[in-house]
């Protein structure tokens, strides 16, 4: 049967509103191009007004924001990279960072910083402009289970992510090969996931007593769900209310593709980034493979949500003909649900707006 033209020019019509749009917020072709290595976004508040913070990794090893005019400015960070925890309230653009890797923004708009190569989580108070230990002494190590996280070592803390109601932060300590808890009322640590040896864990069994291979990246539900990304162990798991840990998506092998398809038959290559989506699902940067997936529970299948597959630079508005570059980062604005994505090596962060 066929449309009359005019039912077939609203149906297209329509589909064109509907469909997302990939929108350049900064780098090389903004207004304000100066970004270095951006890995990871998330949001906060001054007053009434909203702004986008960042961070910048190699080269760069600043805490930025981006204000309503779409203006960069420094928040955090000197530009060098160092360890300045000396002076507990120190002033935050005076701070040295080695590696910050991503960052987790409250409520009351406090911002964590994991400074990853220190070994250390800070904090910055963007409206008083000084920085604040939070967790590791520096030293490279695995200590402090059961003690405050001020006396806690880590391997490299490469993520932390925030519960919904942040009680809870979890720290994906990679090279001690665990996700670590911390309390946010009494700052005890813990071990959620993994020994401290290496391996692809067992479905079904307590986290604790299985081993990981590289936790790179942690995010929580608010049902009491922690996913976490492995790196070279190209999967999905998740260790749920019950401590339980199973892999939810991914291989185990290195690969591209399985988009619209079962999750454990897509194929990822060294995921770098996780987080959750307002319905539930799982974004997931798949840094290797220049591109953004969703994982969705229930269904337990992948999608693609943006980037060719191809590395470049190419923009293009449709999120799934625009080239990516090794991203780093993909977080959910809370307000409006676009997503950012941290087009890490382009030097840029883009926004999908669905």
């Amino acid at each position: 049967m066929r449309f009359p033209t005019s039912l077939a020019l609203a149906a297209l019509s329509v589909a064109a509103v509907r469909a997302d749009k990939a929108v350049l917020v900064v780098g090389p072709d903004s207004a304000d191009p100066k970004v270095t290595q951006p890995f990871a976004v998330d949001f906060g508040k001054v007053g009434k007004r909203e702004v986008i913070y960042f961070v910048e990794m190699v080269g760069g090893e600043r805490l930025r924001a981006i204000d309503a005019d779409g203006k960069v400015r420094t928040v955090a960070g000197t530009g060098k990279k160092g360890d300045t925890t000396a002076d507990p309230h120190g002033n935050a653009l005076k701070a040295e960072f080695n590696g910050m890797h991503n960052l987790a923004v409250t409520k009351d708009g406090r911002i964590y910083l994991a400074d990853t190569f220190n070994n250390r989580i800070r904090a910055c108070d963007p409206f008083r402009h000084y920085m604040m230990p939070v967790a590791g002494t520096g030293q490279k190590g695995f200590a402090g289970d059961g003690d405050t996280a001020d006396k806690a070592e880590f391997s490299q803390t490469i993520c932390i992510a925030l519960t919904p109601d942040e009680k809870t932060m979890y720290v994906a300590d990679i090279g001690n090969k665990r996700v670590r808890a911390i309390d946010m009322a009494t700052r005890a640590v813990s071990t959620i996931a993994g020994t401290g040896k290496g391996g692809v864990p067992k479905d079904g069994e307590p986290a604790k007593d299985q081993p990981l291979v590289d936790p790179r990246a942690v995010a929580a539900d608010g049902q009491g769900n922690v996913y976490i990304l492995e790196r070279s162990g190209h999967a999905l798991r998740v260790v749920d209310k019950a401590g339980k840990i199973r892999t939810v998506a991914g291989t185990g092998k290195a690969g591209k593709g399985g988009d619209g398809g079962p999750a454990l038959k897509a194929a990822m290559n060294g995921p770098k980034f996780v987080s959750l989506d307002k319905d539930g699902s799982v974004l997931i940067a798949d840094t290797e493979n220049h591109q953004i997936r969703r994982y969705v529970p229930g269904k337990e299948t992948v999608e693609l949500v943006a980037g060719t597959g191809k590395k470049g630079g190419h923009f293009d508005t449709d999120p799934k003909k625009l080239e990516l570059s090794r991203p780093h980062g993909v977080s959910v604005h809370p307000t409006t649900g676009e997503l950012y994505i941290a087009d890490s090596d382009n030097g840029r962060i883009v926004k999908v707006v669905r």
